[in-house]
């Protein structure tokens, strides 16, 4: 079993869809982009500082942390503040490719940290402002990084996804089970 630093739905799915035994362990950490910091390597400091305020909690297990942003034009796109934001969003990301960065980050019982990156291209067909609206409405993308879901109905925006699917959604599943490997937790074993 593995602690998840994490309260996102879509990440306990994802790990349960491979079969991983865990439990969620709460934590806060400061989400401030620094300045001049690249996505990338956002997105892999708060995995693993996610990771490493799980380990401080609870120690005597692997605690799993990641952290997802959606970028366009060097800009990260966060959760919208508002209707107006969300529409915003949706209309810069409409007809254009972006890259969705997730982090994620191991840190083991011994306190050793282990971090990959997923880099997604994600290609938004032309939205019309009715779609746009009528997507909003829905309430699907106002948690949502970038404003979308790509495992819900924000799916139909989608005409190219070179990357993971699974890191679009927020925990890449390649590189989490490259990351359990490392620390001896061999996923088909269990079934």
């Amino acid at each position: 079993m593995i602690f998840l630093a994490s309260s996102s739905p879509r990440r306990r799915e994802l790990l349960e869809q491979i079969g991983v035994v865990y439990q969620v362990v709460e934590v806060r950490v400061d989400e401030a982009l620094h300045a001049g910091e690249a996505p990338e390597l956002y997105v892999v400091r708060l995995a693993l500082a996610k990771a490493q305020a799980g380990h401080a909690i609870c120690g005597d297990r692997p605690v799993l942390g990641a952290d997802t942003a959606v970028v366009i034009d060097g800009a990260i796109l966060g959760k919208p503040r508002d209707r107006a934001d969300g529409l915003a969003m949706l209309a810069r990301l409409a007809g254009r490719t972006h890259h969705v960065y997730t982090g994620v980050a191991l840190v083991d019982a011994a306190g050793e940290a282990h971090t990959l990156l997923s880099v997604s291209a994600v290609t938004f067909r032309d939205i019309a402002e009715a779609e746009r609206s009528a997507y909003w409405d829905s309430g699907e993308p106002a948690d949502k990084a970038g404003g979308y879901a790509v495992q819900g109905l924000g799916a139909v925006f989608i005409a190219r996804l070179e990357g993971s699917y699974s890191g679009v959604m927020g925990l890449p599943l390649f590189e989490t089970a490259a990351l359990l490997r490392g620390c001896g937790i061999s996923l088909l074993e269990t079934f």
